[in-house]
């Protein structure tokens, strides 16, 4: 990448951010969303339905408002990683991450050589669609591009120490939802059990100079993390985050008005 990276400048400086997911495949609503001032906008390509077309000019709207456009891709996918890239997302995210050699194969396919083995494009958004940006290209993207990996279940949190010492991983991602899941309470992100999972995880990825990063849904949840220490917070879903504004539009009306049902 041959822009500067927004978030990474934030997160250097010290500074937790906060963004959000969109599972909408919208230009328009990934603009939207952007005016709003968050940090980041996470196009998600492992539960959501955009494609890479749609998500290259999602990525060009975030820029366009000073915002930093992350990709979150369905998995350890060296090709769906390479084109995340190479549209020009600041960030990655690489979920289900279960192993140290998952987490050194998300750096691997993200960096160019020396460091990894990421293909080589110029003729990209990342490469500024030209061959004489070829050399200034794997000279900067390296050191301007942000990995995060998520882990997601029990061993994982478990083994939260062997991550760390992974180089090139920026962002450590907890996955509430899919923790709760395999702890035997989907869905149920507030238990104790979840939260000292989280703690634990949170001091540990502190410790060793990384971001903890996780999700949260209520101003309450989101002054929780924020307190545990979580520098990059994705708060709730698009989808989420519109279907509520409007429940609650309709739910006054209906206290106005008195009328029950559609």
């Amino acid at each position: 990448m041959l822009r500067d990276n927004f978030l990474q400048t934030k997160l250097n400086r010290g500074e937790s951010v906060i963004g959000t997911w969109a599972v909408i495949p919208s230009v328009v609503t990934a603009d939207v969303i952007a005016t709003a001032g968050v940090d980041f906008l996470v196009v998600d390509g492992e539960h959501g339905p955009t494609g890479f077309e749609t998500g290259q000019a999602m990525v060009i709207a975030c820029e366009s408002r000073g915002v930093s456009p992350v990709v979150r891709v369905g998995g350890l996918i060296e090709a769906d990683i390479l084109r995340a890239l190479d549209i020009g997302a600041h960030c990655i995210h690489v979920p289900n991450v279960n192993s140290v050699q998952q987490a050194r194969g998300v750096v691997d396919c993200a960096k160019y050589p020396p460091v990894g083995s990421r293909g080589f494009s110029p003729f990209t958004r990342a490469g500024g669609y030209s061959a004489s940006n070829g050399a200034r290209l794997v000279a900067e993207a390296n050191d301007r591009t942000l990995l995060c990996i998520h882990i997601e279940g029990q061993d994982a949190v478990a083994g939260i120490e062997s991550f760390l010492s992974v180089e090139g991983i920026d962002i450590i991602f907890v996955g509430l939802y899919d923790l709760s899941k395999s702890m035997g309470a989907p869905g149920e992100v507030d238990s104790p059990r979840v939260m000292d999972g989280l703690r634990a995880c949170v001091t540990a990825i502190l410790a060793a100079g990384k971001v903890p990063g996780t999700i949260a849904n209520s101003p309450a949840q989101l002054r929780a993390m924020v307190e545990l220490g979580v520098r990059y917070v994705t708060y709730s879903v698009d989808c989420e985050m519109l279907g509520r504004a409007y429940r609650d539009v309709v739910t006054d009306f209906a206290a106005i008005t008195g009328r029950t049902g559609n």
